[in-house]
């Protein structure tokens, strides 16, 4: 079994625990273990019209996001934390319980083995020694949702972000919104998603390494992820109680060409970015 599959504490004590629980901590705590949760100012504006969610996992994005945004829409596969969204996320949150891709139909959803979902690394895409154990789930494109007025898109899939992003080309060119995007070299390569955003939609990349934002094309991510890597090993719990380890960054925001994020300090999500 590789270091990645491994049980976390949170994932060995999360089964003994009630499930609107878990989420519940897991929405609190996300904020120190993602700090961009925090600058949500710089990432979706107040005046957000229609804010989309894919991988909706327990709802640390789609609660903040309703609070900003007229409409959210989450994108959630797992069948059981679909539900729960559904009835733990505010009166403007849609949840549509599918996995997002290229096409509409059926899609081969994997998970780790003895596990629900509930750990955050399902993806249509298998891993070996990651992925044991798949389910059958229905598979929707962005552009094939209906929405309008999409100022924002949370994207975390684990390895399945381009058919994400092919399935909203549409989208994509109509509305420009800004993208949030989770990428890991050890996961998929990322120089595909940066270049099709690029060359196909005019986006540009913008990382979070400490306390303000830096352009991608001037921090080499492959090479940060390969030197910090060792702390992905240790889990959400062990890197939200001890924040002074190097921060992993594994998520980068995409803008249309001429924009850019807000340039106030970081202030509330842990010691680690200092």
């Amino acid at each position: 079994m590789t270091a990645a599959a491994k049980k976390t504490l949170a994932a060995r004590i999360a089964p003994r625990l009630p499930t609107r629980a878990v989420a519940a901590l897991a929405r609190l705590v996300y904020p120190r273990f993602e700090p961009e949760l925090a600058r949500l100012g710089d990432l979706c504006p107040r005046d957000c019209g229609t804010a989309v969610d894919v991988g909706g996992w327990y709802g640390p994005w789609s609660r903040r996001l309703a609070g900003r945004a007229r409409r959210v829409v989450t994108v959630e596969p797992v069948p059981h934390l679909a539900r729960l969204l559904a009835t733990a996320t505010p009166g403007n949150v849609r949840v549509i319980q599918a996995a997002a891709g290229d096409r509409e139909g059926t899609a081969r959803l994997w998970l780790p083995r003895d596990d629900r979902g509930d750990r955050g690394v399902s993806s249509l895409v298998r891993r070996d020694g990651v992925h044991a154990t798949a389910l059958d789930v229905p598979c929707v494109t962005l552009d094939g949702l209906g929405l309008r007025d999409v100022h924002f898109i949370k994207i975390d899939v684990d390895g399945n972000e381009l058919p994400v992003l092919r399935g909203a080309h549409e989208l994509l060119d109509r509305d420009r919104p800004a993208l949030f995007v989770e990428l890991e070299s050890r996961i998929q390569p990322i120089t595909p998603v940066v270049d099709h955003l690029a060359h196909a939609h005019g986006y540009r990349g913008w990382v979070l390494p400490g306390h303000t934002w830096v352009p991608l094309d001037s921090f080499d991510l492959e090479a940060h992820q390969r030197a910090t890597s060792y702390v992905v090993t240790q889990g959400l719990l062990r890197r939200v109680l001890t924040p002074r380890r190097p921060r992993y960054v594994n998520s980068v925001l995409f803008l249309p060409e001429g924009r850019s994020p807000g340039g106030h300090a970081v202030r509330d999500h842990g010691a680690y970015v200092r």
